[in-house]
Order: C-alpha cells, then structure tokens, then sequence
C-alpha cells in the first residue's frame, strides 16, 4: 500500500516527495566518483589505527586542532616527535610508522592542542577503548591480532523476526557484569530453545557510564570492553548465527556523550566539529549532545558507522534507538501528536530525516537482507515506508503503553474496543514490531507486566496450586496479553530477556542511587527452572507463542474481525486460518457462547488454560469443534473459561 493511498496525506505530498528527493540528491553528491553510494560509507577503512605489510597508517579527522600526537604505552603517555601527526587535508591529520613500533595491545590516545589549550582525546574511530582499574579513565587499545577472528557459520535466512531483547551484562544470574561469553554459552542456546529467531542487544557500543543502558555512546566504534573483546563479540554473533538467530543491536546515532576526556565532545578542541552549537547542540532531557546531521563528516560518520558494524562483526541490522527526538527540533518532549500537520513543517528536523533516509539506503545497499527498526512515539507517516525514510518496520509502542493503562483498571471495567484497537491500528503501508513490554516497562521506577499484577504476592505465592487471587489474575492475563499482541502484531513481535516467564522486580544496573548495587542487573533464571514455581509455567506457553507465530505465513496475512463484545469482555479474531478467541472477563465463564465461523472442523491449537500452563484445565485436551448451521450463518460454539484464550485451526 504506498503512501499515496492516505488520503489524509495528500495535503503533504509535496513535502514527502521533496523529502525523498533531497535525500537522493544527498546520495548522489557524495558519492561522487565511487561506483556505489556504500563506498561513500568506508571511514573505518581510512581513519583510525591500521597495520599494512610493512607500516602502520593513523588518520583522526580534527579541522580545530593545531598539533597533534599519539601517545601510549609506547611514549610513557608524554607526546614526543616521533609520534607526531601532520596535516594532510581538510582537517586531516595523519602518521606513518614502521610496523615495529606499535603492537597488538598497547594502549593509546591522542594527544591535541587547540586555540587555548590541550588534553588527550580518545580517537573517533577506535575500535576497542578499555578502562583502567586504577584512574578509572578509559583508553584505546590497539586491536590488531595476528590471527584475525574467522567467522564459521553462514548468516541465517531473513524471517518476520520474532526479537528476544537482551542486555549482555545483566544476562547472568549471578549479581555481577556479565560477559559476551557468558550470553554466547549460557543464554543463546536458551534463546534459540524458546523459538525466537532474532536477538536485539542493548549496550554494545562502548558507553563510559554502565547504568546509562548504553544509551550515553562515547566510542561509536569500540563494542564494550565490559563484557569483552572484539573478537569474544564476534564469536557471540558467529555462534547465535550457528544457532539460527540473526543478531541485530541498538544503534545509538540520536546524541551523544558529553564527556570530553572519553567521546567526542571537544575532541579537537571545538565543540561543533560533531555536534550542533548553542541550545540546539544539547538534549534538555538526556544531558547530551546532539549530531548536527547536515555536515557531510558527520553523516560520513555515521554511516561509515551503520557500516562497520555490518562488514566487521556480520551484524544483521539495527534497532535505531531515539528516532523521534533526531527527527523534531522539539524532540518529541512534551509534544502530543494529534494531527498530521504535526509531521510537516518547521518543527521538522529535515537533515535528520534526510541522515536516517540514507542510513536505511546505506544498510539494504551493504546487506539487502539486513532489519532496520525505528524506535518513534511519533508515528512520523512514512518511516517504515520505501517511499518515505526506509526503516523495514517500526515498534508499535502504543501497544505496550495500552496494555500499562488497562493494568491501572478494573479488568470488568477494560474497554475491548480499545484493546482491540491499539492491538490493530497501525499503517497498512507500513510493518511493525510490536511488544507487551521491552526493558522500558521495567527500568528503576517501573515494574514487569507480572510483578505489577502480583505485586507483593510475587514473593511469597508463586508456588504452583497457591490459589492466591493476585498472583492467578497475574499469571492468566500475563498469558492472555502476549498471546493477544503477538497474534495481532503487524509483522514482528518482541519480548525483553526473563519476561517471557514474567521476571520479577525491576532493572536497575548499579549507580550512586542504589550504592552501587547488582541486586537487579541480572536474571534470575533459576526461578524459570524451579518446578515448585509458577514462572516457568509461563515460560512454557511463551515457547507455544513463538511456535505459533512462526508459523508457515502467518504474518503474511491481516487479522480479520470476528467478534468484539464489549460487555462480555471477549475479543475473538482470524489470522491465516487460526481462530483466537479471549474471554478477559475476570468472573464470567460463558458455556455456550457462539461465533460466526466458515463452515467446517476446527482443532485445538493452544489453551492458556491448560495445566502444564498453569491453568485450571476446564476444558478437555485437544477437543474438536465442528460449525453448525444457523439462520444467520455458520456458528462455533465455546466454553470460555474466564481470563482464558483458545487458539483454533480450521481443517475442513
């Protein structure tokens, strides 16, 4: 469906079209003389540390600095001549050194004057930055090894991806920093067993202050030196590929660090070489700094960035993290979006739409097979659209913000009309991803879907058979609420790492404000794995979720209406021949409640209330039901249980 097919959009075509033609002739600008737009995007290749057969190449982009060293190891951290950087082009600065007088593992920074004054900078390309014990102060750290990492497994087909959400360093049990080891041995196989095909990992990109969730970047091109080395990254992706999962992770290219001794604030003594001036160079939310997109280094930057990712560690895409704040001046901050207007005009930002545009062009060009998601509260028209910004799909974030609002609610008092709207309504010209809850539901201040259900009860009754009210509401709608949103998702769903089982407590990585506490920067899995316990009840039905929604086509389709009773409480759709149907009602079970249906026999496919579901099995295992004739039509009839699903497939 193009976007010419919203009516409500023909005022605007004209800026659409002049969007997607400024944003080609961008394309075609710089990439000048190289055969493909790509080529343009290859600035890890020129700047940074490189060895060649017989001399090392450095190169840092710094049009304000007036001097410029490495030192490291190799000086004793002073900046001496030998190791002078000179001038070669417009802002360039450049050293040639025999290949003996760097090694694999030394440590190193720039060391820069400026107008007024001088320090030592970690360079912008540096592909692992380290923090020392002792100061606390990060450095780089020459990668170059002899035997460079051989990747074994082939990248696994694209599919409707199917995400499981996931922080390295609070992935262990364990309240400690996890490791990129420790996921690849421990969690991937977990992750693959419970069906999902796509793992999206926060906090890859090196962020000098952990319990910023690795949304505060300093070195764009370094994977966290906390959970690891390159290389133990790229066996992380290698092996989840060997298990069938595609890799994607948070890219974070709206804003950022401050930090002038680690990122790239005042790198060559100019705050604007990177980032805006004045109040427009600053978020008034996050305490950071803001890309200025319509400098050519910066998108060369960051492209060459999307890139890197893609050629160095076989990434399988991006989720794009803070899309609405690159694409308004505003930054979507205190801003309801009521009217279409409201993506049209002076309030937007159109060099960044013009740098996402050609990031998507970038990433399908290097790798057409790659997933780009964009994280927008907006709902921008056209930023999962090829007409538009080229992002293959969006996350529905409403949806998790409906199902948040109800919780506040009575269930006999939840409106099935919006439930089923806010499941449904999305672009028909665009894919979406959609989410019960992700790592913001839960974040310090927040609570998990089950724990803000159970509450209190979550400690002391989750033992199978407790017959506590809270914790069998819980543990019912926890079931209903994910089988309902990924039945009806556009194309994608996805869950953060432990909620599949319904993790209790909130995620809080350790900081000032908690004493520098682990307590609940970690998973604890053993809950999912203890018997006695109702978790991994949930877990189980989780595992029938992603079988279901994998199945042969099942997102190639749209869901169709059946039933929407308001009064009753129950919702009842179809999607590719299976037949939902949710009584969310909290007391009223219905015994003989009837569906217009097509004529035929119809098996059971999924019952959330089954036992080994945690259920109070009240209806029969695997039961058939077969259409009857009406005067009206052809009917199913069904026992609805309350606070029950039932999934059926269609036979005949």
């Amino acid at each position: 469906m193009p976007l010419a097919a919203d009516p409500f959009l023909t005022p605007y075509q004209a800026e659409l079209t002049s969007r997607k033609r400024e944003a080609e002739a961008v394309a075609v600008r710089l990439k000048g003389r190289h055969q493909q737009f790509a080529d343009f995007a290859s600035g890890h290749e020129y700047f940074g540390m490189h060895r060649q057969k017989t001399q090392w190449v450095f190169r840092e982009y710094a049009p304000h600095a007036q001097e410029m060293f490495l030192v490291g190891d190799f000086s004793n951290w002073e900046p001496q001549e030998y190791y002078r950087l000179h001038p070669v082009k417009s802002g360039v600065w450049q050293g040639k050194f025999p290949v003996s007088t760097f090694r694999h593992g030394m440590n190193y920074k720039l060391f820069v004057r400026w107008d007024g004054g001088c320090g030592m900078r970690i360079p912008a390309y540096a592909r692992y930055v380290k923090q020392d014990e002792a100061s606390k102060l990060f450095c780089a750290v020459i990668w170059e090894p002899e035997t460079p990492y051989c990747f074994r497994h082939s990248i696994p087909a694209p599919a409707y991806p199917v995400i499981y959400e996931a922080h390295p360093g609070m992935a262990q049990e364990e309240a400690k920093l996890g490791t990129f080891d420790e996921f690849r041995r421990l969690i991937l196989p977990e992750i693959a067993r419970k069906g999902y095909n796509t793992v999206q990992l926060m906090a890859v990109m090196e962020h000098p202050y952990y319990g910023s969730f690795g949304y505060h970047v300093a070195n764009f091109f370094a994977v966290s030196s906390r959970f690891g080395t390159p290389d133990d990254f790229k066996r992380l992706v290698d092996d989840a590929h060997g298990l069938g999962l595609r890799v994607i992770m948070d890219i974070v290219h709206s804003h950022s660090v401050k930090n002038e001794l680690e990122g790239l604030a005042l790198l060559d003594g100019c705050r604007t070489t990177y980032f805006h001036a004045g109040s427009r160079g600053e978020h008034p939310a996050w305490d950071s700094l803001l890309f200025d997109y319509g400098k050519d280094e910066v998108k060369h930057f960051l492209l060459s960035n999307c890139r890197f990712f893609l050629d160095e560690y076989h990434l399988d895409g991006f989720r794009f993290d803070g899309v609405t704040s690159m694409m308004y001046h505003h930054h979507g901050l205190n801003k309801c979006f009521t009217s279409y207007a409201d993506y049209f005009g002076s309030d937007v930002d159109k060099d960044a739409v013009i740098y996402l545009t050609l990031a998507n062009k970038l990433i399908h060009e290097v790798r057409p097979d790659a997933l780009t998601v964009a994280e927008d509260v907006s709902g921008m028209p056209g930023l999962a659209s090829p007409e538009g910004i080229g992002f293959d799909y969006r996350m529905a974030m409403g949806v998790t913000d409906m199902w948040f609002k109800l919780l506040d609610i009575p269930d006999e008092n939840w409106d099935m009309f919006y439930l089923y709207g806010e499941l449904t309504n999305r672009r028909r010209d665009e894919r979406s991803i959609s989410y019960v809850e992700c790592h913001d539901q839960a974040i310090v201040g927040g609570k998990t879907a089950l724990f803000r259900m159970a509450d209190a009860a979550m400690y002391t009754q989750m033992h199978r058979n407790s017959g506590d009210g809270a914790v069998d509401r819980a543990v019912a709608l926890h079931k209903l609420m994910r089988l309902a949103t990924a039945a009806a998702a556009g194309q994608g769903y996805l869950n953060f790492m432990g909620n599949e089982f319904g993790h209790p407590e909130w995620i809080d990585l350790p900081r000032e404000g908690n004493n520098w506490s682990m307590a609940h920067a970690r998973r604890q899995w053993s809950l999912e794995h203890d018997e006695n316990l109702r978790f991994g009840a949930l877990s189980a039905f989780d595992v029938e979720i992603t079988q279901l929604i994998k199945s042969f086509g099942f997102y190639d389709t749209v869901v169709q209406t059946v039933r929407i009773d308001n009064a009753g409480k129950v919702i009842a759709f179809e999607r590719n021949g299976y037949w939902f149907f949710f009584n969310f009602h909290p007391e009223q079970a219905y015994t003989d409640y009837e569906f217009e249906v097509l004529a035929g026999s119809y098996r059971t496919v999924l019952d959330s209330d089954e036992k080994r579901f945690d259920g109070f099995a009240r209806r029969e295992a695997g039961q058939r039901y077969f259409s009857m004739p009406r005067s009206h039509g052809v009917v199913i009839s069904l026992y609805l249980p309350p606070r029950t699903a039932l999934v059926l497939q269609r036979e005949a």
